[in-house]
């Protein structure tokens, strides 16, 4: 497999573009978008040259970018992006963009807040919402968390299957392309609220479904770390060895079956690492076990914040794990976690970090 590696990273004032053809010297180009908030970008495997941006601005609201010339020249892309289906509400932000799966020519999903999915059938130039997610029989016990109701993660599985993440709404997914949706929060706590296993009102930091076996699910979550195959009715809860219950950001190896990556946190006032120390917790057997990384991580003195969705794995094996912080550091592995490096500091604030296709 080719060595090449690209990450794509939203922050605060902008986007920037990490490549590596090692994975031990970086090109660094940006920022795109200058003084924008990135979300989320990310690179469409079926048409590698496309790449898509949700940009937010604190003057001129969200929108949506494209480009396709490997995103030396960005433009809007974001036609029909705006909330009918309900009433009185207004699009606040966009979360995130994905390519749908290979069996889906054309499609794009976008999540935004508040808690509302759209869809395009043209890579993005025209969207039109799912409004039998937007508009679901549970919206009403849906309540936003710490960074508003945002839908923030869609896995699109292929043969109609999808899953989507809101915070504070929980799990849904599709098996009929996004016709119909149905909660799946079965085994997932919810400790805040008097009902601790409602149906609706789970607050899902992120999912994601496994690159190798896309039916694999993971999940960090307000309240812990969970796994569930597609079908399953309930979830698995993998909290246990781990030292704490709250987390953000999720990564998973391709390489490896079940191996899942997280970054523990205290929460959820303080919403930092641990004692001034930051590690990376990696399960290798599916969440039976866990070990925290911290080899080449700030021992002391740290006190960083890793936001939903500053994290992601590479495709290599050993697999490359990738980490922003809200201070503006980035760090990485190029052998499984066992040690870590400084990609990049002095960044602004990361709010996402994406790897694109390997060239």
């Amino acid at each position: 497999m080719a060595q090449s590696i690209t990450l794509w990273v939203g922050t605060r004032k902008g986007g920037f573009v990490f490549r590596s053809r090692n994975r031990r010297t970086w090109k660094i180009e940006g920022p795109f978008c200058r003084g924008s908030e990135i979300n989320h970008v990310c690179q469409d495997p079926r048409d590698p040259k496309r790449v898509y941006a949700t940009v937010n601005s604190g003057w001129f609201g969200p929108h949506l970018h494209q480009s396709t010339d490997g995103g030396r020249r960005w433009r809007p892309s974001e036609r029909g992006l705006e909330i009918k289906s309900l009433p009185g509400t207004s699009l606040k932000r966009l979360w995130q963009i994905r390519p749908g799966a290979a069996d889906e020519p054309k499609v794009v999903y976008a999540g935004g807040d508040p808690g509302v999915l759209f869809r395009s059938e043209n890579y993005g130039r025209d969207w039109n919402e799912v409004v039998s997610l937007n508009t679901h029989s549970t919206r009403k016990k849906w309540n936003p968390g710490a960074g508003g109701m945002c839908l923030h993660s869609i896995e699109s599985l292929g043969g109609g299957r999808l899953v989507v993440a809101i915070s504070a709404a929980g799990t849904f997914r599709s098996r009929d392309g996004g016709a119909s949706w149905e909660p799946f929060n079965g085994g997932v706590l919810v400790d805040f609220q008097p009902e601790k296993y409602p149906e609706v009102g789970q607050c899902v930091h992120k999912l994601r479904a496994h690159p190798s076996d896309r039916e694999l699910l993971f999940q960090q979550n307000h309240c812990g770390v969970y796994r569930a195959r597609f079908d399953d009715e309930q979830w698995t809860d993998l909290s246990a060895p781990l030292p704490t219950r709250f987390g953000f950001g999720a990564a998973i190896a391709a390489d490896a079956p079940e191996t899942f990556f997280t970054c523990p946190m205290e929460g959820p006032e303080y919403r930092a690492n641990l004692g001034g120390r930051f590690v990376v917790a990696r399960t290798r057997n599916g969440g039976k076990s866990w070990k925290l990384l911290g080899k080449g991580l700030p021992a002391k003195n740290a006190h960083l914040t890793v936001l939903r969705e500053a994290m992601d794995a590479d495709p290599l094996s050993p697999a490359g794990v990738y980490v922003g912080s809200e201070q503006g550091q980035i760090f990485h592995t190029n052998d499984g976690g066992a040690s870590w490096g400084i990609l990049a500091e002095n960044l602004p604030p990361v709010y996402s970090i994406s790897v694109g296709v390997p060239e």
